[in-house]
């Protein structure tokens, strides 16, 4: 089993910037692809930012395109969101995720692992 585990989030003013980290544990040999997805408020939940195993693909939304930033660190077990420029529509939970395939995914289903969660608020 794999474990997630988010943290970094909190409140925030719109123009501010936040940075998400996502700690992970357990059997992780056929972990390769991971990501960022969030949920805001009776939405459905999307994904933001995906990064393959070795750092060199990546996968922005639209909507945060150029404002975040996805980075993974293997020899700490680590994947990190930078978001920048936060607005009061990035007000979401985030949630870290992990699948065992190399393939950029973006649907929820497609993803093996989750983390708990960790709620952003954008406001003033």
């Amino acid at each position: 089993q794999v474990q997630l585990v988010e943290s970094g989030g909190g409140l925030v003013q719109p123009g501010g910037s936040l940075r998400l980290s996502c700690t992970l544990s357990g059997i992780m040999w056929d972990i390769h692809y991971m990501a960022w997805f969030r949920r805001a408020p009776g939405q459905e939940r999307v994904i933001v930012a995906g990064i393959s195993r070795d750092g060199f693909s990546t996968y922005y939304s639209d909507s945060v395109k150029g404002r975040f930033t996805v980075s993974r660190d293997n020899a700490r077990n680590t994947i990190d969101l930078q978001m920048n420029n936060l607005g009061p529509g990035d007000t979401a939970v985030y949630y870290c995720a992990a699948r065992r395939s190399t393939i950029l995914a973006t649907a929820e289903n497609e993803y093996h692992f989750w983390g708990q969660g960790t709620q952003v608020t954008v406001s003033s």
